[in-house]
C-alpha cells in the first residue's frame, strides 16, 4: 500500500485533500510543471490543480512539441499570458484595462511554470511555444507565506500563491480565491509538525 495520496501527492500523514475547496473559476489556468516537483513534498502546484475546476497541469521541461498544450493556445476563444518576469512583462491587469465593453477579443488565461526559478527558466526557453505569447507579472505582489521553502529572489512566491495573486487581478475577486490560501496555509502547518524546528527554513521557494 502507498504511503502517498494519490490525489496531492504528499504523504498520507500530511494529505490535505480535505482542506481542499473546489472552485469554479472562469479564467483557465494552465500550470506547466517541472518533473522534479511532482513529487516533491513541498510543492503546492497540487493544491492549486485541485481546487481549481478549470485547471490543467502537464509535467515536463521542453512543451514545445505538447499536444494538449498547443491545442490550446490554438483557440480562437481564449488567449493566454504566461505568469514570467521576462524583460517584456507587462502588468497583469494592464492585458484588461484598455478593453471596453464593446471589445470582442477572446478573454485572457493564465499559464504558470511551476519550478524552482533555475527550473522554470529552462522550461521558458526551451519552451518556444511560449515566446510569442505576452509575459505577465503580478502588479500588486503579495508576501510570501511559504515558510517550509527557501528562496534567494526577492519576492519569490510559490505556485499556488501565484495563482492566487493572477486570479485575484484578473477578476478582480481576491475574496472568492481565499479558500486557496487557506489550504495552502493547512499544507504549511501540517509540514511544520512534521519538521524539526532545526530544519525549519524561513524563506520560500528555492532557487
Amino acid at each position: 500500500m502507498s504511503r502517498y495520496c494519490s490525489s496531492c501527492h504528499k504523504a498520507k500523514a500530511i494529505c490535505v485533500c480535505d482542506a481542499v475547496t473546489p472552485l469554479t473559476n472562469t479564467i483557465p489556468v494552465i500550470i506547466l510543471q517541472h518533473p522534479d516537483e511532482v513529487s516533491h513534498p513541498k510543492n503546492s502546484a497540487c493544491l492549486l490543480a485541485l481546487a481549481l475546476d478549470n485547471c490543467q497541469c502537464w509535467v515536463g521541461e521542453d512543451f514545445s512539441q505538447h499536444a494538449a498544450l498547443n491545442d490550446a493556445l490554438a483557440q480562437s476563444e481564449r488567449r493566454y499570458a504566461v505568469l514570467y518576469p521576462g524583460e517584456h512583462a507587462c502588468s497583469l491587469s494592464s492585458l484588461t484595462e484598455s478593453l471596453d465593453e464593446n471589445d470582442k477579443q477572446p478573454p485572457w488565461g493564465i499559464i504558470l511554470l511551476d519550478g524552482t526559478w533555475k527550473k522554470a527558466y529552462k522550461m521558458y526557453q526551451l519552451s518556444t511555444n511560449l515566446h510569442d505569447l505576452p509575459t505577465a507579472t503580478i502588479n500588486t505582489m503579495p508576501s510570501s507565506q511559504y515558510r517550509i521553502r527557501k528562496s534567494r529572489k526577492p519576492g519569490a512566491l510559490s505556485t499556488l500563491e501565484a495563482g492566487f495573486a493572477a486570479l485575484s487581478e484578473l477578476s478582480g475577486d481576491s475574496e472568492y480565491y481565499q479558500p486557496l490560501l487557506a489550504s495552502f496555509e493547512s499544507m504549511i502547518a501540517r509540514q511544520l509538525a512534521f519538521m524539526p524546528a532545526s530544519r525549519t527554513p524561513s524563506g520560500g521557494q528555492d532557487d
